[in-house]
């Protein structure tokens, strides 16, 4: 990482902590966990003739989220809150990866969603809402997510000033290394994208708009 981006992101993260959680956040300091309000995304969105195929976790949603119409939930938080929450329970950012021969780095953690069941909710692994369409294979168990913290992006080219990527891209969790404006990665490459396309469950996956809790846990 440069040293103007690094700078950048010490800036950025060095700001006093928040007395209390931002809005559509919540650290559980005892688990080690973050809860972020989120909402099962569309799976195609009106502007496009077609539906893609999954490539990121959590993202804002349509017209914001770069990544709206190829992601399983949607988000309001913005990404910069959640890695600071993240880094609140004792964890680290990595560094992300970005396009081929990359991969990203950084603490495992653990990616849930907590759904509506009956009367009550249950709380599954991220990979359970994910399959292969053509196979109908599952998302693979061993595949992991990591904390690796969004790169520092200029929105002005003819500029110096920098911020937080993921504010800007709205993307959160980013199954491969098609951004690094994210603020978590899984351990697969462009090599895997090319061959993995992937589709939300439909025997688990909530109907569009249903309201879920999204959980990453550090890996102990």
């Amino acid at each position: 990482m440069k040293r103007s981006c690094m700078s950048g992101l010490l800036a950025l993260l060095a700001a006093p902590a928040f007395a209390a959680d931002p809005e559509g956040v919540r650290v559980d300091k005892d688990k080690k966990a973050v809860v972020v309000d989120a909402k099962i995304a569309p799976r195609k969105l009106e502007k496009y003739d077609q539906i893609y195929p999954i490539e990121v976790v959590a993202c804002w949603p349509d017209p914001k989220g770069k990544k709206a119409h190829e992601t399983i939930i949607t988000i309001d938080a913005r990404p910069s809150d959640v890695h600071k929450a993240l880094e609140s329970v004792g964890l680290k950012p990595g560094k992300p990866a970005l396009g081929e021969n990359t991969e990203a780095a950084g603490p495992e953690v653990k990616v849930s969603l907590e759904i509506p069941d009956g009367g009550g909710t249950k709380k599954l692994s991220i990979h359970r809402f994910l399959i292969d369409p053509k196979t109908k294979q599952p998302f693979p168990k061993d595949v992991k997510f990591r904390f690796t913290g969004s790169a520092m992006t200029k929105p002005d080219p003819t500029k110096d000033a920098e911020v937080y990527g993921a504010d800007l891209s709205g993307t959160l969790i980013a199954i491969y290394p098609v951004t690094a404006d994210t603020v978590c990665q899984t351990s697969l490459t462009m090599k895997e994208e090319k061959y993995l396309k992937l589709e939300t469950n439909p025997d688990l996956i909530p109907k569009e708009g249903t309201p879920v809790k999204l959980i990453i846990e550090a890996v102990k």
